[in-house]
């Protein structure tokens, strides 16, 4: 397929569906669509392999919220610069329950052909498996957050042991096919029963599934082949980001077992709060108090935004409430999309505290003006006065 499809389109499901939705809907499409249902039918076997890279995603509640925030490119590595490639393995979204539910409506048994295995007894011997994901959390200033930054983080991770390259074994030794399963990792079992001979499949019991047997194991890693480092990482956060938004950093999280490949690193983001400026998306909002004779005359103020200070007439006459915007002055899109704006609300401050001059003055003024220059106050009480009537 030439063109990604959306993961929810997929599924047949609604971006606000369920986890449980979700499932159901993943079970449907692949025993509709499953292999073993459709031998030789490539469109088929396309339509599987689209829902389970869909379900893998949607499934995983830390991979979802990166997607529903970035889409594809979200899943593709396209922030923080790191790795690239799509997510390895099913990484922990009930595969196994929903195939061994495909498995028994196809009459039991089985393993799963060309994808992994998955169902029949206790398994085989164990190949590589991909390291697991790490989180992490940052926390930013707010222009931090509008115009991006780097950070240096120290993280504690999983890496392949530099003495042993991940065998498990000292240098110089080997690992030797296990005698007690013939390398397959499984053995079997018969027991007799009333209703005859069964047979039951379970994990090697002498290489726990390995199907290899150390007998000298790696002095730094004990024999498991992965040894725990610290590291300092720079992490480069796009302007633009938000409050909880999740940067997936790929192939930056733990090594695998048996050589497998690296897992993510998913970076959450959180936002402090700004004291002058507030923000809804890429917009940014800001109040700011002018005086009764600044509203009423007019005046040239210098005001705050995000790029710093800029001149803003307010012509005379403006009300409380009254809202300017300054087109391109909010925050940078995080995919590119150019800037957002920032709105001003005029709040008109009524002194509270008067001598006896200044209200005098108050008084004569009033009295000069009349009700002509207060029209919304005229149309109000005519309003009123009407309704009672």
């Amino acid at each position: 397929m030439s063109e990604k499809r959306d993961y929810y389109e997929v599924l047949g499901v609604e971006k606000s569906a369920s986890a449980d939705e979700i499932k159901k809907a993943y079970r449907k499409m692949a025993m509709k669509y499953h292999p073993d249902k459709n031998p030789g039918d490539k469109e088929a076997e396309e339509k599987f392999k689209e829902a389970n890279e869909a379900y893998e995603v949607l499934s995983d509640e830390t991979k979802r919220a990166t997607y529903d925030q970035y889409g594809h490119a979200g899943m593709e590595g396209g922030f923080g610069g790191a790795g690239g490639g799509s997510y390895g393995g099913f990484g922990g979204g009930g595969f196994e329950d929903i195939f061994s539910d495909i498995f028994s409506s196809f009459g039991g048994g089985g393993g799963f052909g060309g994808f992994g295995g998955f169902g029949g007894g206790g398994g085989g011997r164990r190949g590589p498996s991909r390291g697991s994901d790490m989180k992490i959390n940052i926390n930013l200033s707010f222009k931090e957050a509008v115009f991006g930054t780097e950070k240096k983080i120290k993280i504690k991770r999983q890496e392949e042991c530099p003495t042993c390259h991940g065998s498990g074994a000292e240098p110089g030794s080997e690992a030797h096919t296990c005698d007690k399963c013939g390398g397959s990792g499984q053995i079997y079992i018969r027991q007799q029963t009333p209703f005859g001979t069964i047979q039951q499949t379970t994990v090697c019991d002498k290489c726990h599934g390995e199907g290899e047997i150390i007998d000298d194991p790696c002095h730094t890693c004990h024999g498991s082949g992965i040894q725990e480092k610290e590291r300092t990482i720079n992490i480069k956060i796009p302007a633009g980001v938000d409050n909880g938004s999740i940067l997936p950093l790929r192939g930056e999280g733990n090594t695998g077992a048996r050589g497998g490949g690296k897992g993510d690193l998913f970076v959450y983001i959180s936002v402090k709060e700004d004291p002058i400026f507030k923000r809804e998306e890429d917009d940014v909002y800001l109040e700011i108090p002018v005086t009764f004779a600044q509203a009423a005359l007019g005046a040239e103020l210098v005001v705050p935004t995000v790029d710093g200070k800029v001149k803003l007439k307010v012509p005379e006459g403006t009300q409380t409430g009254k809202v300017f915007r300054l087109k391109g002055k909010g925050v940078p899109n995080v995919n590119g999309r150019g800037r957002g704006d920032q709105y001003i609300t005029v709040r008109v401050e009524v002194p509270r505290k008067l001598n006896k001059k200044q209200k005098e003055l108050l008084r004569a003024f009033d009295k000069e003006t009349g009700n002509d220059n207060h029209q919304e106050g005229k149309k109000f009480w005519s309003k009123v006065k009407n309704a009672f009537q």
